[in-house]
């Protein structure tokens, strides 16, 4: 058995997804859902109500592993940003926990869940519910993003 926590990191909003890997490679849905910071505090606020959000969902779940959207290519400056301050609070708190990181690009989380590269939003969304047996899509998309990082790394990893 092994758990798997996936990140799809923002300042604002932050998506999650927690599955459960069993031997013969059954995945179960634990849990999905997404930390909304407020744009009325200050950043340093804000990244510090993301890690104490977080700690919560790791000391819920007690994952084995994290698998977290890697910034490998941002079209807008300002976006960047704030998305990287947020993923150094995700790495620094999973670090701290001693939670092996994976790190996957959006391509490639398409490609694992959907077997295509330019998958849209939408396709991925419905191929993780039927992955993982859902009755709806996952909402929001950044719970749904959440959930694809998660499946993702569990097709490199084998349960212990």
């Amino acid at each position: 058995l092994m758990i798997i926590l996936g990140l799809d990191p923002g300042l604002e909003r932050t998506g999650y997804g927690v599955i459960e890997k069993r031997l013969r490679s059954k995945l179960n849905c634990l849990a999905y859902g997404r930390i909304t910071t407020l744009r009325a505090e200050s950043k340093p606020e804000r990244l510090l109500f993301l890690e104490k959000e977080l700690m919560a969902i790791l000391k819920r779940y007690q994952p084995d592993v994290a698998a977290v959207e890697s910034l490998f290519f941002f079209k807008n400056l300002k976006t960047v940003m704030p998305v990287s301050e947020a993923r150094g609070v995700i790495l620094l708190t999973l670090a701290r926990r001693k939670i092996p990181i994976y790190e996957f690009s959006p391509l490639q989380v398409k490609m694992a869940i959907a077997g295509y590269g330019r998958a849209e939003k939408k396709q991925v969304a419905r191929m993780v519910k039927e992955i993982l047996s859902l009755s709806e899509i996952p909402k929001p998309d950044d719970a749904a993003d959440g959930l694809g990082m998660a499946i993702a790394c569990s097709l490199t990893q084998r349960p212990a």
